[in-house]
């Protein structure tokens, strides 16, 4: 028999709902991460191809990306033609050479790349590497 004067003992549970709720928040966001839904930050360049298309060793580098149009970023960031060479020797330290690497749409014309590249060679800059993706 059953004394009303004794307090109910309730078991400790999980609540799902809201487990399930942060669960569909996630893979809604991981789907549309991986659908490229959500932009990511720089231009969007399609590379030539090249069969012998080699990876590049780790070193200081920096990535220059010709856009269609004028766009020019230098590590992500937009930039003018005729600072970029001022820009490089900032980020440059003593005795330290930098390798650029030159991530340039297929749009774009080749006069333009050969400019970009001679003011970096007026610049200093000789290490400088042309970005394609293997076939």
């Amino acid at each position: 028999m059953r004394n009303w004067n004794e307090p109910k003992k309730t078991k400790a549970h999980i609540e799902l709902i809201p487990m399930i709720d942060v669960m569909m928040f996630l893979l809604v966001f991981f789907v549309l991460i991986s659908l490229n839904v959500i932009p990511a930050l720089g231009l969007k360049t399609q590379l030539p191809s090249a069969g012998s298309a080699q990876q590049l060793k780790p070193q200081k580098k920096a990535i220059i990306t010709l856009g269609a149009g004028d766009l020019l970023q230098l590590d992500g960031q937009p930039l003018p033609l005729n600072t970029l060479v001022n820009t490089l020797k900032q980020q440059q330290q003593e005795n330290q050479t930098t390798s650029i690497i030159v991530n340039s749409d297929k749009e774009v014309a080749v006069e333009r790349l050969i400019a970009v590249m001679d003011t970096l060679r007026q610049g200093g800059f000789f290490s400088i590497s042309i970005a394609t993706r293997k076939q």
